[in-house]
């Protein structure tokens, strides 16, 4: 299902991510999966691109709220660009809506989906089942976006689980040359986008955690071939940013500027 030939769509996808967030009855249970979930029924899969958000258990010595941040706004929303701005087909059910699912790294449907998302994976927890899975997808040629974590310390957490992974894969700051900024959208910096609600409670402030998340980054585990196997954006909240897209102007218009311009 999945490939190496999936890589240069998957940063397309990528690209309408980045260029929107810088522009622009579910039942509810506790468990080990982390906080309050919301999480509905699955659609079944028919072939066209479904936004495929991963459910991971929380890490006890780890710093964030878990897989559900933004869910299932960023999830649709996102979907709907793709549609909109790229000849991307997408799954809709039969009243239109755009289809998403989320999913355990053990459910078998993981290979069905070239790209995955994890948000606040500064809480992630992987056993030795799920770290073996998430290896295997990757190595296939799946896709690993990991958003919305900040600081070092959360840093170090996620990193240590990826090592469960892929130890002998490193992340590494990706140049703004690179290709993945200069498809649908010309990237000219990596925007840092709080959350909504941070950024309304701190008068305009961007960075979540002060001083030690300054600097925003997109960083990247390359395989020996040279494909991107994660894209991890730390210091950044982008999911947030297109879950609440359209919710409020002020929001948008400072963070959008000069960040990036579509291409001719």
């Amino acid at each position: 299902m999945i490939g190496v030939g999936r890589h240069r769509w998957t940063a397309l996808v990528l690209l309408v991510v980045v260029g929107v967030a810088a522009t622009a009855a579910a039942q509810r249970r506790r468990d080990g999966f982390g906080g309050f979930l919301v999480r509905a029924e699955n659609p079944a899969y028919d072939g066209a691109f479904r936004f495929c958000r991963i459910m991971f258990r929380q890490n006890p010595n780890g710093d964030g709220n878990g897989w559900s941040v933004d869910y299932p706004r960023a999830d649709i929303n996102l979907t709907y660009r793709l549609s909109e701005l790229t000849s991307t087909i997408v799954s809709k059910d039969g009243t239109g809506q755009y289809k998403n699912v989320v999913l355990q790294l053990s459910d078998d449907e993981l290979y069905k989906c070239p790209f995955i998302m994890m948000t606040e994976p500064g809480a992630l927890y992987l056993d030795d089942n799920e770290a073996a899975r998430l290896r295997v997808y990757l190595l296939k040629g799946g896709f690993l976006w990991a958003d919305d974590f900040w600081g070092e310390y959360a840093s170090s957490v996620f990193q240590g689980e990826m090592a469960k992974a892929l130890p002998e894969y490193h992340a590494v700051d990706i140049p703004l040359g690179h290709s993945l900024f200069h498809m649908l959208y010309d990237v000219k910096a990596i925007p840092q986008i709080p959350a909504i609600d941070f950024w309304f409670g701190t008068g305009g402030q961007t960075s979540e955690r002060g001083r030690d998340s300054q600097t925003p980054h997109a960083r990247a585990f390359f395989n020996e071939h040279g494909g991107m196997m994660v894209l991890a954006t730390h210091n950044t909240d982008l999911g947030d940013a297109f879950e609440r897209e359209g919710d409020n102007r002020a929001y948008f218009r400072p963070l959008r500027r000069r960040r990036v311009r579509v291409r001719d």
